[in-house]
């Protein structure tokens, strides 16, 4: 954890200093900026293990930043807003953000969260196995996902819904059991985030993702992955 890089972006100068003393005090090395253009550039530079980055900018919003760094970088982001609309929230995790954190939000809840995203985007040391469930194949080295033998891209959070249920085949997950499966306490994201995140892997997974063959509703419940 110590020494890793996170990039803050916000166009609030109180906001910034109060998130770069929390994370300090746990040691990441904090880089910050106050609108996209300057952020770009610190990505370029400093290369970060992840973005926390503010919806309003000036500008160029932290959407349009987030669309930006997705389609090239797998980076994970932490959008941040001072509106508790859902569509905000929904938009931010459709364009690939792991998390969202709603304004006046606690320091040492931000820092949680950031350590849980960093903790499972390392490496899987528990086990190095490829996961196979019919025409799906996960390697697990190097989190490449292929169905059908193509490759799937899918986002770090995306990547780990779909590990967690394709080691359990057939077997029903409640979304607070996939909350807990990728944050440890159910609390840190809610259930509709699961929601948004299921669909986008059935967007990229499935042949018709109206209609999913492999990752199925169980209705007023959660989720599960079809055996073959």
């Amino acid at each position: 954890m110590p020494n890793q890089k996170i990039l803050v972006v916000d166009d609030e100068e109180s906001i910034l200093k109060i998130v770069d003393y929390a994370l300090t005090e746990e040691g990441y090395e904090v880089h910050t900026a106050t609108d996209a253009q300057a952020a770009e550039s610190i990505f370029q530079r400093v290369s970060p293990s992840l973005v926390i980055l503010d919806v309003m900018l000036v500008g160029k919003s932290g959407l349009d930043v987030a669309r930006e760094l997705r389609a090239h970088s797998d980076v994970p982001i932490v959008m941040l807003s001072a509106r508790a609309d859902e569509v905000d929230r929904i938009l931010g995790l459709e364009l690939g953000a792991d998390d969202y954190v709603t304004k006046p939000f606690s320091p040492r809840e931000l820092v949680s969260r950031v350590k849980a995203i960093l903790r499972r985007a390392g490496p899987w040391l528990d086990s190095r196995a490829p996961v196979v469930v019919g025409d799906l194949q996960i390697d697990t080295l190097s989190r490449q996902v292929r169905m059908h033998g193509h490759v799937v891209e899918l986002t770090r959070t995306e990547y780990d819904i779909l590990l967690h249920l394709a080691r359990h085949p057939g077997i029903a997950f409640s979304r607070d059991a996939i909350l807990a499966s990728l944050w440890e306490t159910s609390h840190v994201a809610d259930e509709r985030a699961i929601d948004v995140h299921v669909h986008n892997i059935r967007e990229k997974l499935e042949p018709n993702p109206k209609n999913p063959a492999y990752l199925l509703t169980m209705r007023g419940y959660g989720y599960r992955l079809r055996e073959p």
